[in-house]
């Protein structure tokens, strides 16, 4: 029997075939290279990405090509990067959001209307009493809360899956949200 790895034993060794990965400016995401290289973004982005420190207009890209697998990268500010045979990156970030005092005080006045609501089976009200209760727990012990909860809250209260996106306190929940996200 013959080596059945000759064929392929140059590209273990760095003969293969194309280069590295080049990047100007990363702002989240993940990015991998290399044989058996991974990379996988878990964050919770939801609309364009935060404000950042960096100076406007283009980063000066690294010069030259890296070799098979490399990454080079002129500026990252999130995400995550891997580089090698069988590397892994993954990106788990959770972008918070400061809540504002509006927003207490609609999550609050929605939480007392929410029962005054008749109930039916699969009518979505446990869902957005669920979230509420989340929130507003979140919210009084760190100030923040995650954008993906908001995202969700927004989303029960302007699908039309309940009565409860009809109160007026619901219509100032989802505008506090929509200002907060913007």
């Amino acid at each position: 029997m013959g080596d059945d790895t000759q064929g392929t034993q140059g590209d273990r060794n760095g003969g293969g075939k194309g280069g590295g990965i080049v990047i100007g400016r990363m702002t989240g995401g993940a990015a991998a290279s290399g044989e058996k290289a991974r990379a996988e973004d878990r964050s919770e982005r939801v609309g364009p990405p935060a404000a950042t420190d960096a100076a406007p207009g283009p980063v000066p890209v690294p010069s030259g090509a890296p070799g098979e697998g490399g990454i080079a990268v002129g500026e990252v500010l999130g995400g995550a990067l891997a580089a090698g045979r069988e590397s892994e990156a993954v990106d788990a970030s959770r972008e918070l959001v400061l809540l504002s005092p509006d927003l207490l005080t609609a999550v609050r006045e929605l939480r007392g209307q929410l029962p005054l609501l008749a109930r039916a089976e699969g009518d979505g009200l446990d869902d957005v009493d669920g979230e509420l209760a989340g929130l507003e727990a979140t919210a009084v012990r760190d100030g923040r809360a995650e954008r993906g909860r908001l995202v969700r809250l927004r989303a029960l209260l302007t699908g039309g899956a309940t009565a409860a996106g009809g109160l007026a306190s619901a219509l100032a929940v989802v505008q506090a949200i929509t200002q907060l996200l913007a």
